[in-house]
């Protein structure tokens, strides 16, 4: 199996346990809170933390992956952003309106491509864009009800929206830049996100631990972008679950919004698709044009030791000592 067919089947895979134990644990979560009357949303996010922590601990120990240290301040910058800004997420939720929540959710879409195209020069097309637009509309008309505005909630929100957006880039760029795994960063950067948080509830933490690795691993093997597109397709799914399990109202509203979300997220892997098939034709054409320029030099080293070699007798006939052919050295290619 090649390097690029195990890069789509660990993509598939990441993509696949961050949906199915994202839904689990908002049902779950949901039945909880609802059924159960715990509302302490913010101490059972910073238990899933500290089990999500504890479960790589021992998996550390059991040696399924590697211990690797980088940038301290790096590490408790980031942990402490991601923190900050799931608690900015329930405080959002608990000042305003759930209408006015969910658009809050729908913004950090446009947010996040907005700061990467800014501060990154990431481009995305306009077949991309489209097909984003497509799923935000899809999404909206299925969950924004009502949008009740107040001052303080509405900070809120953009200050929840800002720091999900830069927290989900750094997950990705940190990987990126210091050569971490998900697993080795999410390990890191737990305990800061707990200790800004703090709780704990035994089902729910346990599914949760999928669900934080499997978002460090989504967005570090794909972007943040199509993390959130991925995000929405939870949400369909959670409607539709919640509608069959917990007998949830549903309307026409919620079958429109999650079929047009649907063909938006349809439309953004295909656009996705051959985006990554046209890079991968130009490396690959561009490929056979650099090794045929590393070959030029040899051959023109080649023609200029024959043109040197062949030198006759001068003066008189007083034959001349060959000059020898000039060898290439390999290793001092394109060094500076």
């Amino acid at each position: 199996m090649s390097e690029g067919q195990k890069f789509q089947l660990g993509t598939i895979g990441a993509l696949s346990l961050s949906v199915v134990s994202s839904v689990s644990i908002v049902i779950c979560n949901k039945a909880l809170i609802s059924t159960l009357g715990f509302t302490f949303a913010t101490t059972l996010t910073s238990w899933h933390l500290l089990v999500t922590f504890c479960s790589l601990h021992v998996a550390l120990w059991m040696k399924m992956f590697e211990h690797k240290p980088f940038d301290p301040r790096a590490v408790m910058g980031f942990g402490i952003l991601n923190g900050i800004s799931i608690g900015l997420l329930n405080l959002s939720l608990g000042f305003n309106s759930v209408g006015f929540y969910q658009m809050t959710k729908l913004a950090i879409i446009p947010c996040t491509v907005l700061l990467e195209t800014l501060f990154f020069r990431k481009k995305f097309s306009r077949k991309i864009q489209f097909s984003l637009t497509i799923l935000l509309l899809g999404v909206g008309i299925a969950t924004v009800t009502d949008l009740q505005l107040n001052m303080l909630g509405s900070v809120l929100s953009l200050l929840a929206v800002i720091t999900t957006c830069v927290a989900q880039i750094m997950t990705n760029t940190i990987q990126k830049k210091f050569k971490v795994s998900s697993t080795q960063l999410l390990y890191q950067s737990c305990p800061y996100q707990a200790i800004t948080l703090f709780f704990f509830i035994v089902l729910s933490c346990m599914i949760s631990v999928s669900v934080n690795f499997s978002t460090f691993l989504v967005i570090g093997k794909t972007s943040p972008v199509t993390y959130q597109v991925l995000g929405h397709l939870k949400t369909c799914l959670v409607l539709a679950f919640g509608y069959v399990l917990l007998k949830d109202p549903f309307n026409w509203r919620n079958i429109l919004g999650i079929m047009v979300a649907v063909i938006g997220m349809v439309v953004y892997s295909y656009f996705c698709s051959v985006e990554t098939q046209q890079k991968a034709s130009e490396t690959s054409t561009q490929l056979p044009q650099m090794k045929e320029s590393e070959k030029d030099p040899l051959i023109a080293a080649e023609n200029g030791s024959g043109l040197l070699s062949d030198g006759g007798g001068v003066g008189g006939g007083v034959g001349v000592q060959k000059t020898a052919a000039p060898v290439w050295n390999s290793n001092k290619d394109f060094q500076a």
